[in-house]
């Protein structure tokens, strides 16, 4: 509901152990309310199964694991220097997970 008055939402408040909708700007509804005011708490959805972390959506490139000798691997690229640095490259092998980072 909003105020004829100003135009603002109407909140509701309890006025004489009555509940009235008022407005910030003194507009009060007084006896013609017959709304009726009820509060639920809505249960929240379990989303953690929603999303499988084992698909991995990083590009794949042709580099060999230091630990397994796989061939391919994962990339990404962080900026972790100063701005005119390049920035660093990180791999991850796509057979036993392992990380390391390239610098070239």
């Amino acid at each position: 509901m909003f105020c004829p008055k100003c135009g603002s939402l109407l909140l509701p408040k309890k006025d004489n152990g009555k509940i009235v909708v008022k407005c910030s700007c003194g507009y009060n509804s007084g006896d013609n309310v017959n709304t009726k005011f009820s509060e639920s708490i809505k249960q929240k959805e379990d989303v953690s199964g929603a999303v499988d972390s084992s698909i991995e959506t990083l590009p794949l490139t042709e580099a060999e694991c230091h630990k397994c000798k796989h061939k391919k691997a994962y990339f990404w690229e962080v900026q972790t220097r100063a701005a005119d640095e390049p920035p660093t490259k990180f791999l991850k092998c796509e057979k036993c997970k392992h990380i390391w980072r390239d610098y070239s």
